[in-house]
């Protein structure tokens, strides 16, 4: 397992495995806030679903406990599973990253994330699934098979959402792609790349999708309406960087 270390600059407080790499972020004013943009992006699950009780969002490694305080304060119909194999990366969200402790709407799982996805109790259980898997190298994500995103295919519901994670200037990125191009008929977007060269895909399971790139952009303003995501470059950005998506969203 890495070592988990961290470190502060500026009022931003960092988490590292034992490198100088950085795996996540929290300004320390506003420890619910989403700080890295990349991170914001995981949640474009929201444009596409509505939350509602019963629903269930599968994140797959846990880093600084972002995305999981976030849907904790934002999306409270919502039950968390998270997914995390480093038992000091759980105790260092809770104690130094001011993660929630589990109760009914979040459950968190010491188990790796090849494995979860494989098994059959999980089989059509989540709404939508985050993935961002990354190691102390940070070459890449350390689940990138066909088979792993397979996996995250088979525990999607129809219609559900995959967001993923990945690290754009590097061989890792192409196959990457592939594999969930594959996993998901290639019914897959991707962000822009961020400035700290990260690039986020957003894969759909269910039925043909067909809407107004205006639609979306009403529930862009929606989402920073109530959540303050800073969401108003979505949709640009996205309609902007997927070929044959320039005029109307058709996936």
């Amino acid at each position: 397992m890495e070592a988990v270390t961290f470190s502060e600059s500026g009022g931003v407080r960092y988490l590292h495995f034992g490198s100088e790499l950085i795996q996540g972020a929290m300004r320390m004013r506003d420890p619910d806030e989403i700080y890295l943009e990349y991170n914001q992006q995981m949640m474009a699950w929201l444009l596409f679903l509505e939350t509602k009780p019963g629903m269930r969002v599968a994140q797959l490694g846990l880093g600084t406990g972002a995305l999981t305080k976030f849907q904790y304060r934002h999306c409270p119909a919502v039950k968390t599973t998270v997914v995390e194999l480093n038992p000091a990366v759980i105790v260092s969200a809770r104690s130094m990253f001011f993660t929630p402790d589990d109760d009914r709407r979040l459950e968190t799982l010491q188990v790796d994330a090849k494995q979860f996805v494989k098994s059959a109790k999980h089989r059509c259980q989540f709404d939508a699934i985050q993935v961002d898997l990354y190691d102390a190298i940070c070459d890449g994500p350390s689940a990138s098979s066909l088979d792993f995103y397979k996996g995250c295919f088979d525990i999607l519901k129809a219609p559900g959402v995959m967001t993923v994670n990945l690290f754009s200037r590097h061989p890792s990125f192409k196959v990457n792609l592939k594999n969930i191009c594959e996993a998901f008929s290639n019914r897959v977007l991707l962000f822009p790349e961020s400035h700290d060269c990260n690039v986020v895909a957003i894969a759909f399971k269910g039925p043909k999708l067909e809407v107004e790139w205006s639609e979306v952009k009403k529930r862009a303003k929606l989402i920073a309406e109530k959540t303050d995501l800073p969401t108003n470059k979505w949709v640009p950005g996205l309609s902007g960087e997927n070929a044959r998506q320039e005029n109307k969203l058709s996936i």
